[in-house]
């Protein structure tokens, strides 16, 4: 049996996605064997970011400075701008290393069922960047989902009478995948947005 402290902390760690009860037991396990090259920087790291951790008033994401790492860097091209609706989109998006381009963060998507409104999100802050100029192109990079793509279409409305090209990621076929074990959603979308050969 292990004092309360440690169960505490295996609680703790077991509450995060993706780590369950023994997954955050092993990790705690890890940490106590390794306390000083693990569990001391480790301790060290989430305490830093505690204290520094901010959203960036410019385009949603998290981060430690405000602006933001992204919005900050002059490498990005400020004529593209992504609309995700989490942080975690931005962060998979910009991992890809394949937008060059700058962010915003909805915080979320349209949802009758939930009773997200777009009052809720933060398209007003979308709409007006966009009207201060200087974008050309707005990718809309919503989820396939319903919800996602409601939340496309209402921007694309919002959007509208802007002069910036309006793009959609496109969805279909994964690379590898093979059509037998694809869903008919999946299928239909593909077959929709097929484009020609060469």
């Amino acid at each position: 049996m292990v004092s309360t402290e440690i169960e505490a902390l295996v609680q703790q760690l077991a509450r995060l996605p993706g780590l369950g009860p023994r997954s955050a037991r092993r990790a705690v396990l890890h940490l106590m064997k390794k306390r000083e090259s693990a569990f001391a920087p480790l301790l060290a790291a989430l305490q830093t970011v505690s204290e520094r951790l901010v959203t960036c008033t410019t385009c949603g994401n998290i981060d430690t400075h405000d602006p933001c790492a992204i919005c900050a860097d002059p490498r990005r091209d400020a004529r593209s701008l992504c609309v995700v609706e989490e942080v975690s989109d931005l962060w998979a998006l910009d991992k890809s290393r394949l937008f060059p381009g700058k962010y915003h963060v909805l915080g979320g998507r349209l949802s009758a069922l939930e009773g997200v409104r777009p009052q809720d999100l933060s398209i007003d802050a979308l709409v007006t960047r966009v009207a201060a100029g200087g974008i050309d192109e707005v990718v809309l990079a919503m989820n396939a989902t319903l919800e996602g793509q409601t939340t496309a279409h209402y921007l694309a409305e919002r959007l509208e009478g802007y002069p910036v090209r309006l793009t959609q990621l496109a969805h279909g076929l994964p690379v590898g995948g093979e059509l037998d074990y694809l869903d008919e959603g999946t299928l239909a979308q593909a077959l929709r947005a097929r484009r020609p050969v060469g």
